[in-house]
């Protein structure tokens, strides 16, 4: 049976500190739901009921399950960003920059490893607004190109003009192959995943660095073309 709205007469009141602590209990209870359950077996029902609210309440703070998976994608997004932290105050290198950056989001996404595949399988419909790149996700994907604005904005490395304000943007592409990846990644720890990111990172360093010589900015040229089309 699907779970429908309930109304509530919460609605339109002003936040104040317990609807906050109430809001935070019922992200807190559905994320720990969705790690030991999956995202298909949780329901809202099943999240207030663990949370001790009513699902009206449950449903006055999130208006259903893929609102509540939009806000974990801004906690992980923050606590990626924190995370990152260290080894940009610490580094100037942009592959030693990049590699911390990359570690540092296996770090944060561990926990949600077990609930991560099968979650996928929404997430991966083109039309789901769970999908990375919906219009419901901007906000978490903007961020997390941000962080990688970051990366580069706070390197040494000298990249071709053209391709420079584009860079940050094909960087989360890479981010995001190394997300599937890493979802079914059965190796203990996800080992692989780090093997993946330290074998990589060296090569796009080179590429980037290579982008400013002269016989391959028609290949850069390309690449932001490509990259301005997908866009449209």
């Amino acid at each position: 049976m699907t779970d429908q709205p309930v109304p509530t007469t919460a609605a339109g009141e002003a936040p104040t500190a317990r609807g906050e602590q109430t809001r935070q209990l019922i992200l807190e209870t559905a994320i720990r739901l969705f790690r030991e359950r999956g995202y298909a077996r949780t329901t809202m029902r099943a999240i207030a009921e663990e949370a001790g609210v009513a699902v009206g309440n449950a449903y006055y703070y999130f208006g259903s399950k893929e609102r509540l998976i939009q806000e974990f994608y801004s906690r992980t997004q923050d606590e990626h960003r924190a995370a990152a932290r260290p080894v940009l105050e610490r580094e100037s290198e942009f592959a030693a920059r990049l590699a911390g950056v990359l570690h540092a989001a296996i770090d944060v996404l561990t926990p949600s490893h077990e609930f991560a595949a099968s979650f996928f399988k929404v997430a991966a419909e083109p039309s789901s607004p769970l999908s990375p790149f919906s219009s419901e996700t901007a906000g978490p994907r903007q961020a997390s190109i941000e962080l990688f604005t970051e990366v580069l904005a706070g390197s040494t490395s000298k990249v071709d003009p053209e391709l420079r304000p584009h860079l940050p943007e094909l960087l989360w592409l890479a981010y995001m192959g190394t997300v599937l990846y890493w979802v079914y990644d059965r190796s203990p720890g996800q080992t692989r995943t780090r093997t993946l990111i330290d074998g990589a990172v060296p090569l796009i360093d080179r590429l980037v660095s290579l982008s400013r010589l002269r016989v391959l900015r028609p290949v850069t040229r390309q690449v932001v073309e490509l990259l301005r089309m997908l866009r449209q």
